[in-house]
This record gives C-alpha cells, sequence and structure tokens, in this order.
C-alpha cells in the first residue's frame, strides 16, 4: 500500500507483514485440508475468543472502494443498503478474491441490521452457511445483558456443532489472553504513530490493522510484537517539523481495506490523520475486559465495550461512545474532526449531527462527509476538505499552533 503521508525511518518488520499477508491464503488452504474450518465473520460483536477456541480459522470479511462489487451486489440486495454490504454481498458472490473461496461459514452478529439481512441474502442465493449472533438493542440493562449471554451460549453451540470441536477452559483463556495482547499493541502503535516524530504513519497503522484481519493471530502478535521492538530503535527525524499539519481524528462507520478514497483527499490535501475510532480501525480495539476464561464472561466484557453508533443510546449525557471519543482526541492531539458515513448507514447519518454539536461545543472543528464507493464525488470532498483544512490551518495559526 502506498502512503502519502511518510515516515522516514521505514520498519523492516512492516515488509515482514506485508510478506506474511502475501503466504496466508496458501496457509489457510492448507489448513482446510487439515480438517480446520475456516470462518468470516462481520460485524462488531463476533468474539474471536470463541473461533480460535474452538481451532477455527477466523476470518474477518469485507473490502471496500470497488464500484464493480457494489453493483453485483446490487442484484441481490436493495441499493437503499449502504454501499459496503452491497459490496460484500457481491464479494461474496463473486467469490474471485483470494479468501471468500476459503469460506466455510459467514457469522454474523445482529448489531447492523443491514448486515444481518446480508447473512439472509448469501445464504439463499449463494448457498452459505451462516451462524448469526443476536445483539440486544437495549445493550445497557441488565435484561440486555441476560439476552446476549444467552445468545452467545447459543452461539458457541452451533459453532461447536459445525467445527466438530468442543469450548474447553483452557482453549478460551489461551485465546483472550492472545486477543488481549494483540489489541494492546495496536493500541501502543495507535499512540506511537501519533508521536511528533514517530516512524510509523496513521495510515501504516491501518494497514496493519488490517492485516490482522486474516493472519493467524499467533503469527500476528509476534510480528506485532516484533514490530513494537524494532520502532524502540530507530532513530527520530529531526527533520521533521511538528505543527505544520492540521491533525485530523476519522470518526464514523467504517474504511475497509480498499477503501483509500477519503485517506488519500486528506492526505493529498495535506492534512495529517493521527486517530480513528471507526469499525475497521480503533474502536474493535478499545475496552474489551474479559473477567474469566467462560462465554458468560466473554458476553459481558464484548457487551460492556465501546458501543457503535448503530446500538441505540438515547441519553446524550452518559452516552460512552461520545466519552471515548473525546478522550481520544485529546490523547492524540487532535485538532479537527472528519466524520465518515457511508450513504444509506442511517445510524451513523442520525448520530453525526449530535456528534458534531458536542464537538463543536469541546472546540473541535468538524466536517461530515457523506460518500459511497463511486469516484463521481472526488472533486465535491476535496473542495470540502480543502476548504476545512483552511479553516483548521487558519485557526491553529490564530492559536499560535499546537
Amino acid at each position: 500500500m502506498s502512503s502519502s503521508v511518510t515516515t522516514a525511518v521505514k520498519a523492516a518488520t512492516l515488509d515482514k507483514i506485508r510478506q506474511a499477508l502475501q503466504d496466508r491464503p496458501a496457509q489457510i488452504a492448507a489448513a482446510k485440508q487439515r480438517g480446520q474450518k475456516v470462518i468470516g465473520w462481520l460485524n462488531y460483536f463476533v468474539p474471536e475468543e470463541i473461533l480460535l477456541a474452538l481451532d477455527a480459522v477466523p476470518i474477518r470479511v469485507g473490502t471496500g472502494g470497488d464500484e464493480q462489487l457494489v453493483d453485483i451486489g446490487a442484484r441481490y440486495i436493495s441499493t437503499k443498503n449502504c454501499v459496503f454490504v452491497r459490496s460484500v454481498v457481491g464479494l461474496l458472490g463473486e467469490k474471485k478474491d483470494a479468501y471468500t473461496p476459503l469460506l466455510d461459514l459467514l457469522a454474523v452478529d445482529a448489531s447492523c441490521l443491514q448486515v444481518f439481512r446480508l447473512a439472509e441474502v448469501v445464504k439463499y442465493y449463494f448457498k452459505y452457511e451462516t451462524a448469526i449472533l443476536g445483539v440486544p438493542r437495549s445493550f445497557a440493562a441488565p435484561e440486555g445483558r441476560e439476552y446476549f449471554r444467552q445468545e452467545l451460549r447459543s452461539f458457541t453451540a452451533e459453532l461447536e456443532k459445525f467445527t466438530g470441536r468442543q469450548l474447553t477452559e483452557a482453549k478460551l483463556n489461551s485465546a483472550i489472553e492472545l486477543l488481549a495482547k494483540i489489541r494492546e499493541a495496536l493500541r501502543y502503535l495507535y499512540e506511537y504513530q501519533a508521536q511528533d516524530y514517530a516512524n510509523l504513519s496513521w495510515r501504516e497503522v491501518f494497514e496493519i490493522v488490517h492485516a490482522g484481519f486474516y493472519l493467524d493471530r499467533a503469527e500476528y502478535l509476534k510480528l506485532l510484537q516484533e514490530l513494537l521492538a524494532e520502532l524502540k530503535t530507530l532513530p527520530v527525524d529531526k527533520n521533521k517539523i511538528p505543527g505544520l499539519q492540521p491533525r485530523v481524528f476519522l470518526t464514523g462507520s467504517q474504511l475497509s481495506p480498499g477503501d483509500v478514497k477519503l485517506i488519500n483527499i486528506i492526505e493529498d490535501l495535506g492534512g495529517q490523520i493521527i486517530g480513528d475510532d471507526l469499525w475497521t480501525g480503533l474502536s474493535s480495539y478499545l475496552d474489551i475486559q474479559v473477567a474469566a476464561p467462560t462465554v458468560d464472561a466473554l458476553a459481558d466484557g464484548y457487551l460492556a465495550r465501546v458501543p457503535h453508533a448503530a446500538l441505540p443510546y438515547l441519553d446524550i449525557s452518559t452516552d460512552s461512545r461520545i466519552k471515548k471519543l473525546k478522550e481520544l482526541l485529546q490523547k492524540f492531539r487532535a485538532q479537527a474532526v472528519i466524520d465518515h458515513t457511508l450513504r444509506y448507514c442511517d445510524p451513523y447519518t442520525f448520530k453525526a449531527g449530535e456528534t458534531k454539536d458536542i464537538l463543536n461545543n469541546a472546540g473541535f472543528p468538524f466536517l461530515e462527509i457523506h460518500t459511497e464507493y463511486a469516484s463521481s464525488d472526488i472533486e465535491a470532498i476535496r473542495t470540502r476538505v480543502e476548504a476545512f483544512l483552511e479553516l483548521v490551518r487558519t485557526r491553529n495559526d490564530v492559536a499560535g499552533g499546537i
């Protein structure tokens, strides 16, 4: 992956991660030959811990930015669904990428109802085996917690039957520890890249996060730890001058692997992305605390994490998503926020207005972008982002920079 924001000293481990990604489809095919099941998953609440503890190969499914896949998907699902959903339907129907032909089952949680519908469509038209994990709408209530526990027990039993493996406390504990270490490493990389003289850009961290959708999780952790160790040995780039580029934080729904339109525009116009709380970025690795190696504790840990905007949270004053977003803006020293919403992603659209009001009151300029995977709106978005970044630069000049 190319990058408009470059770092002076490149970490060699980045190339190892890219090479591991190249090798991964063949490794998964070999795992299938040995009898392991390959389970693709979508959304936000499917615990990879369960998949790993059942000796399955987890793959986080979904790419973005491909208009052709959107058109293919629209033959099977309404054009009023967001482009990501239509694109994934096209991806699962075509099976021309390296991973979808390897899937034995698609696991989906019902936090996003469009993705829930996607699972029904690909099961009907393309004959995918599917497993659905229900997610409570009243996720903060005791009844919601009990509902999710029961759902995860049923989901686990279904996968035990499918994989022919039984969940054990020892294997679940190992999977919980492995994923906790991965999340910790990724959180550190996010904090590192936001430093003034970091030898890693946000874009590179985003690329690393997406590599983790596919790589063997134990091997992925080794590569992350190798990268962390290497970064400590690299000299800082003293030629960099902090403060010249507006520090932009990305919020909103998701930017899937391959969906780089907005990223390219921001970086081409001189903005520096320094953080995100996207589904496909940092948000998935925040605040999951699992107290014990049990299915119930796993359910509690996932349900207590920072919610995404597709779940109803009507009390703004106690909305933990907004609270976490404000914490991240402070931690990453953001100067501006760009809210990315895929068109027809109604929950995020509903939330954008109140998020803008809250962040404006907190002193953060806010730009809301609605887009699809088509290239027809590039110039319109470029014009808006350019004006927004100029506003931020002027504001920084008046304030004397950060």
